[in-house]
Parts: structure tokens; sequence; C-alpha cells
């Protein structure tokens, strides 16, 4: 029994509580020692093995960390080739309209200068029939055949082939910026609580005309009350926007962008330094922006649709003629700071003549 017992407690991982135990351990020492060693080794293998799990649990978790920065970087390679093989098309198809532009030329240049030729041979071959049937006149008469001159004929053909190609390579550009942009297109739609109570909406939200009635709506901190304003649902904090606004049969418009804390209830002007940034048209063909003062804008033909265009982290704000692909006008350097929503105003009807309505249209490619 005693033999037993001294055993047992000898090899125990576990404190032993027994009263035997403890005589054991008085009339033998060296069997306390071997049970201390015992619980120390106990508690040793314990901790190695929380810490283990500790260190593997953090290899795991700094495995799929990195896993996920894998994926990211290849998600972002992916949306850089993209990119890339898009302007490529883009370069492509630009340059190759000016190779067809050159070709064209040239063969232009060869065609002129090879009927010049045939026109010198035919005028030569009539001389020659004339001069042997006449020689005795041309024994008392002096006949040359001038060549023809071709000095100019190169240069005229090629500065009117440069001035061709400027204003092809010019509309290209403007063509494939207006594309650039029109990737950027969101869904815009206005929102009522926003509106002057002199304002009509669509059911839709996407149409707004000014009314002879002033509605009886319920103010809010977000309804303008002095200018005839309404802003988009969508506010954006960042990135890029773009939009397209049908503007056709209206005589005075104010479009553009403002600021979420611009002021609905007061009479300020329309002006960065106010919160907005947009285009004007008045008296019919009176086009300005409110720069603060205001600059007068010299456009080649009215715009019946307007694109507006935003990068948030650029600071700027870009208007095009959407049908003429053509830039009216580009705030630069603007200073947000927070939301910005598309802003539209169709003014007063002025006796029925600027009744027509200012239209959000989907975006198409021209």
């Amino acid at each position: 029994m005693k033999a037993s017992l001294d055993f047992l407690c000898s090899i125990c991982l576990d404190v032993c509580k027994c009263p035997l135990c403890n005589k054991l351990f008085k009339r033998r020492p060296e069997l306390e020692i071997n049970h201390l060693f015992s619980e120390v080794v106990a508690q040793f293998r314990d901790e190695t093995q929380q810490n283990l799990r500790k260190m593997d649990d953090e290899i795991q978790e700094m495995i799929e960390k990195r896993r996920q920065k894998i994926q990211e970087i290849n998600e972002s390679v992916k949306m850089s080739k993209d990119a890339a093989d898009k302007q490529k098309t883009e370069g492509v198809q630009i340059f190759t309209v000016l190779k067809e532009f050159i070709e064209k030329g040239l063969k232009k240049v060869i065609k002129e200068i090879e009927d010049k030729q045939e026109t010198t041979e035919k005028q030569a071959e009539g001389l020659i029939k004339e001069l042997e049937e006449e020689i005795s006149e041309l024994k008392k008469r002096k006949v040359i055949v001038l060549p023809p001159t071709y000095e100019g004929t190169v240069m005229r053909a090629v500065a009117q082939l440069e001035e061709t190609l400027k204003k092809h390579f010019k509309k290209l550009l403007a063509k494939a910026e207006l594309r650039r942009v029109q990737q950027y297109a969101v869904d815009v739609s206005l929102d009522p609580d926003t509106a002057h109570p002199e304002l009509i909406l669509s059911d839709d939200g996407k149409q707004v005309n000014f009314g002879d009635v002033n509605q009886s709506l319920s103010d809010n901190p977000k309804r303008f009350t002095v200018f005839a304003n309404v802003l988009g649902r969508q506010g954006f904090s960042s990135g890029r926007f773009y939009f397209e606004v049908q503007v056709k049969g209206k005589t005075d418009w104010i479009l553009g962008v403002a600021r979420e804390s611009v002021n609905r209830k007061g009479g300020n002007s329309v002006k960065p330094q106010d919160g907005f940034w947009a285009l004007w048209l008045r008296n019919n063909n009176e086009y300005t922006a409110c720069t603060g003062p205001a600059a007068v804008l010299s456009l080649a033909s009215a715009p019946d649709k307007v694109g507006v265009f935003v990068d948030y982290e650029e600071r700027l704000v870009s208007f095009y003629d959407v049908y003429a692909a053509a830039s009216i006008y580009s705030f630069t350097g603007c200073s947000f700071t927070e939301k910005l929503y598309p802003c539209f105003n169709p003014c007063n009807n002025d006796n029925g003549k600027n009744s027509a309505p200012l239209v959000i249209t989907p975006i198409n490619s021209h």
C-alpha cells in the first residue's frame, strides 16, 4: 500500500491533498520534490500549448490579411488594365481618323499634279500638230512651249490640309473628352422637399418648370423660398459624376451644382463664394458663368442639351454642349468641403416665352 501511494504521488500532475501523501512527503522528501516538479512541468506544458495556439491564430490572421492584400492588388491591376485598354481604343480611333484625312489630302495633291501634267501634255500635242502644219509660219515667229508651274501647289494643299486637320482634330478631341466624362454618368432625380413653392415637378422627378401659382407646401430647412431652385436627391462628397439636361426652347435658365449648406431662405447671389457653381442663360442669348463677377461667354451656337461634370478631388466643374461635343466653361480650383448636389432653376415663364421645362435626360454617346 505504501509503495503504491509513493508511486502515484511521484508522477501525479495535480496537487495531491490526501493526508497519507502528506505523511509520505514528510517521511520521504524526495517524493515531495518530484511532486512539485510534476506541477511545474504541467504548468509549463499548458502555457506552451496556449502560446502555440495563440501563435497559430496570429499566423492565420497574418496569412488572411496578405491574401486580402493580394486580391486588392489583383483588382487594382485589372482596373488599371481596363482603363489602359479603353485609352488605347480611343487613341486608335482618333489616329485612324487622322490617317484617313492625311491619305485623302495626299491623294488630292497627287491628282492635282497629275491633272496639270495631263493638261500640259495635251497642250503640247496640240501645239506640235499645229507646228507641223504651219512650218512656214513658225519660221517667222517664235513659239515656246512653256512648262506649267507647280510652285505653290503642294504648299497650298498642305496649308489647306493643315487647316482641315486642325478643325477635325479639335472636334475629335472634344468628342473624345465628352465620351470620357460621360462614363461617370449618374442617375439624377429632383428632390421635391427642396423645390421652391412656385416650381412644378414631374411625377418621375426628371422635369421642372416655373408655375404662376405659389403652391401651399410645407416649409422645411431644405426648401428654397427666395430663388426658384430645386436640388437633386443625390449628393456627392467624392469622386466624379456627370449628368445632362435638355434646355431646348428656353430663354432663361440656371444650371450647375450647389453645396449642401447653401442658403435656401435668403437672397444670396449665384456664385462660388455662396456655394453655387453654375451657368446662366438670360434674354435668350446671353450666356454667363456665375463667377462673381459673372464672366460673359461667347458660344458658337446655342446648346439644346448641357452636360455637367464634377471632379471632386480635382476641384473641377465643367459644362458641355452635348450635341456639338464642345466645352462651354470650366470652374477650376473650386473649394469643395461638403456634399455637392445638382442644382436647377428654370427661371420665370416670361409670359409663356420661357415655359419649357428643364429635363434631366438619359446619357447617350453622340
